[in-house]
C-alpha cells in the first residue's frame, strides 16, 4: 500500500441507564438534547439510502471503480470530481468529445483487491464482488449539461451482460435498467430510474452513463455534471458506521485529504453521547463498528485498533481481500489522480493507547445499556483492546502508567516510548469500567497504574499536570502545556484529587481566551472541545455557575444543525506537530464531531469519565 504523510472512581451500578442531568439548563428530558440529536441524525442519514457518490473523498461512497466503455481505448476521456456541485462541495465532471469517439461512457463499479494487492482493479463480472441491493426502490441522481441540451443516457445493472443474456460467472442479477436518453439543463435536475421487482441481490455496476453522435447531432463535445448519486430504499437498513470527523472541505485543499477520516476518539465519544441521550440505537451502530474494526483489521489479530477508519460502513467492499484473503476494516486515505495511487495517512494507522482507551469507554457504555447477553459482544470486544494495552504497561519505572503505542504502518511499525498523561488518563477510567464490569483483578491493577503515572505529572507548585514524558518514559516533557490533561484529570479522578480548584485557577489563567478556552497557552483562539471539557470540570468541582456560563457560551456558537466546529477560527494551534511531520498541528473552523460530542456531554451535564449510574454525574 503506497504511503505518505498527511496532513479513583466510585463503585457502578452495573447493567442502568438513568437519566442523571443536573446542573443549570439541563433538567429537561434527555432526547432533547440539541447536540445529541445532532449526533443521532448523522448516524440516522443512511438508514434508507445507499451513497454510490456524495462528496469529495466521501467515505460513504460506493462503487468507487470507474471503468470506460466505448468504441476505443484510445483517447479515453477523464472523469473526475469539480467544484459544480448539486449539495455538498463537489460533483463529477463528465463528458465526451464525438470529434474523437462516436459513442462511449463510463460505469461506476465495485472492482475487486486481490489478497495482498495495493490498487483495486475494474471487475467486469469475473468475480463475486457485486453488492445485495435488495430493497432498493429506485436510483435518484442529479444532472446539469455544460450548456443544456446534452443527452445522455444512465443506467445501472448489467455488469457481465451481453445483448440481453448473463454471461460473466458473476454477471450483475440484473440486466442494465436504464429510462432511456435524457436531455439535460444548464440547471440541475433530478432523476430516478425505478427498481422495484428487479433482482438486486448482486449488483457490480451501480451506476453508469453513456452518449453518442446520434443523439447529439451538431455537437463536437458533451459536458455535463454528476452529483447525489444514491440508492433508496422503503425499509430501514441499519448496520455499523463509522461518522465522518470533520465536515468536508473543497477538492484541492489540503483539508479535503481528512474527508473520510472517521477518528476513533471522535467515534467513541459519539457514541457515549449518544447512549447518555438514550439513543441506544444509534450509539450501538458506532459500538458495532468499533467490534468489527477490532475483529477485523488487515494486518493484525492482537485487539488493537487504527487512529482512524474510513466513514461509513467499516466493512470492505464485496471482493475486497486484505493479505491473509479476509474481510478487513477499511482504513481512509485518497486517491491521487496524478499519481494514480492510493495514499495513506501516518497518524491514521498507527495506533493510540488513548484512543484504544475511548473505544473501551464506549463498548462499556453500550454494553451496560444493553447487559447480557445481547451487548456481551462489546464487553469482550472492549477485554480484547484492553489485554492488548495491557502489554504496553511500564511497570519498570517508578511512575508506571503505559506507553503510548505503536506508529507506522504494519511490517515497519514502531513501538513508541514515551508516555501521555491524557492517554492514561483514559486508560483510568477505561480499564476501571472492565474491572467493574469483569471483576477481573488485572484491570483493576491496570487502572491504578495508569493513575499512578497521571499523578506523578501533577506539579503541586504551579497546579498543573504536564503533558507527558519525553521517549525515555520518565522525564517530564515541559514545552507544551494541553488544556486537556488538566481539565480530564478533574473529571477521571474525581473527589479524590483535593486541588481542583486551584487547578481551576492555572487553566483560566494560562488557557482562557476569548471567552472560552485555548488547547494550549498561547491563547490564539477557542478550542470549543477543550471549552466544553472545561464546563464539566467546573462542573465537577462544584462551580455551577461557571459552568453554566461556559455552557452559554458553548450553546451560542452552535452552528444550524447542532454541531460545533473544532475552533472559532482556523489555525489555532496546539504546540504540536503532525505526527512523522514537522508540520504544526492546528484546529479550524470546520464542524468537527469530537467537539460536538463534547458540547452533548455539556449540555447533559455528563462527565464521560465517570461510569454511568453514579449519583451526581
Amino acid at each position: 500500500m503506497k504511503k505518505a504523510l498527511v496532513i479513583a472512581i466510585p463503585a457502578l451500578l452495573l447493567f442502568s441507564c438513568f437519566n442523571l442531568f443536573s446542573g443549570g439548563a439541563q433538567g429537561k428530558n434527555r432526547n432533547s438534547i440539541p447536540a445529541a440529536e445532532y449526533l443521532g441524525s448523522r448516524v440516522a442519514e443512511l438508514d434508507r439510502v445507499l451513497y454510490v457518490y456524495r462528496d469529495f473523498y466521501d467515505g460513504m461512497n460506493n462503487f468507487t471503480q470507474k471503468a470506460w466503455v466505448g468504441d476505443s481505448d484510445s483517447d479515453i476521456p477523464e472523469m473526475d470530481e469539480a467544484a459544480q456541485a448539486h449539495s455538498g462541495i463537489s460533483g463529477i465532471r463528465a463528458g465526451l468529445d464525438l470529434s474523437r469517439h462516436s459513442w462511449g461512457g463510463y460505469m461506476f463499479v465495485n472492482g475487486v483487491l486481490a489478497p495482498g494487492g495495493q490498487d483495486p482493479q475494474a471487475d467486469f463480472g469475473n468475480t463475486d464482488a457485486g453488492l445485495d441491493l435488495t430493497g432498493a426502490s429506485k436510483l435518484v441522481f442529479y444532472a446539469k449539461g455544460e450548456s443544456g441540451g446534452e443527452r445522455v443516457e444512465f443506467f445501472m445493472g448489467g455488469l457481465g451482460w451481453n445483448e440481453g443474456t448473463a454471461e460473466a460467472p458473476y454477471a450483475d442479477s440484473s440486466p442494465k435498467t436504464t429510462g432511456g436518453y435524457k436531455t439535460l439543463s444548464k440547471d440541475w435536475l433530478k432523476f430516478e430510474i425505478p427498481l422495484k421487482g428487479r433482482d438486486l441481490s448482486r449488483i457490480g455496476c451501480g451506476f453508469g452513463w453513456v452518449t453518442n453522435n446520434t443523439n447529439n447531432q451538431g455537437k463536437q463535445r458533451v459536458n455535463f455534471f454528476l452529483d447525489d448519486i444514491r440508492y433508496e430504499f422503503d425499509e430501514k437498513r441499519t448496520g455499523p458506521v463509522f461518522l465522518q470527523s470533520y465536515a468536508s472541505a473543497a477538492p484541492g485543499t489540503d483539508d479535503a485529504i481528512i474527508n473520510n477520516f472517521a477518528y476513533l476518539y471522535d467515534n467513541a465519544a459519539a457514541a457515549m453521547a449518544l447512549s447518555y441521550a438514550g439513543k441506544h440505537e444509534q450509539a450501538r451502530r458506532i459500538a458495532d463498528a468499533i467490534v468489527y474494526a477490532a475483529d477485523h483489521d488487515r494486518s493484525y489479530s492482537d485487539g488493537r485498533l487504527r487512529n482512524a477508519y474510513s466513514a461509513g460502513d467499516p466493512r470492505s467492499f464485496t471482493g475486497w481481500r486484505s493479505a491473509s484473503d479476509a474481510e478487513f476494516a477499511r482504513l481512509p486515505g485518497f486517491w491521487d489522480s496524478g499519481d494514480k495511487a492510493w495514499y495513506e495517512d501516518f497518524y491514521a494507522v498507527s495506533t493510540s493507547t488513548g484512543n484504544c482507551a475511548w473505544a473501551i469507554m464506549a463498548l462499556c457504555e453500550v454494553y451496560r445499556c444493553a447487559g447480557p447477553p445481547a451487548g456481551g459482544k462489546y464487553l469482550e470486544a472492549a477485554k480484547k483492546i484492553g489485554d492488548f494495552v495491557l502489554a504496553l504497561e511500564d511497570a519498570g519505572t517508578g511512575n508506571r502508567g503505559f506507553k503510548g503505542g505503536y506508529e507506522g504502518w504494519e511490517g515497519s511499525e514502531t513501538r513508541v516510548t514515551y508516555k501521555s498523561t491524557e492517554h492514561n488518563i483514559d486508560l483510568v477510567s477505561a480499564f476501571d469500567s472492565l474491572y467493574r464490569l469483569s471483576n477481573e483483578g488485572k484491570y483493576r491493577d491496570a487502572s491504578e497504574s495508569a493513575g499512578d503515572f497521571v499523578l506523578s505529572m501533577y506539579d503541586a507548585e504551579r497546579h498543573c499536570f504536564y503533558t507527558g514524558t519525553g521517549d525515555d518514559g520518565v522525564t517530564a516533557n515541559r514545552d507544551v502545556l494541553p488544556l486537556d490533561c488538566n481539565t480530564w484529570a478533574i473529571l477521571a479522578l474525581g473527589d479524590s484529587f483535593t486541588e481542583g480548584a486551584e487547578l481551576m485557577e492555572f487553566v483560566e489563567r494560562e488557557m482562557g481566551a476569548f471567552g472560552g478556552y485555548d488547547f494550549n497557552n498561547d491563547r490564539d483562539g477557542v478550542w470549543f472541545e477543550g471549552t466544553a471539557q472545561a464546563a464539566l470540570a467546573y462542573k465537577q468541582i462544584g462551580n455551577t455557575e461557571k459552568y453554566n456560563a461556559i455552557l452559554g457560551f458553548l450553546n451560542s456558537h452552535v452552528t444550524p444543525g447542532g454541531g460545533i466546529t473544532a475552533a472559532d477560527r482556523d489555525g489555532v494551534s496546539t504546540g504540536f506537530l503532525v505526527s512523522g511531520t514537522d508540520i504544526p498541528w492546528n484546529y479550524g473552523k470546520r464542524e468537527h464531531l469530537g467537539a460536538t460530542a463534547w458540547l452533548a456531554f455539556a449540555q447533559m451535564g455528563r462527565n464521560p469519565f465517570s461510569p454511568i449510574g453514579i449519583e451526581g454525574q
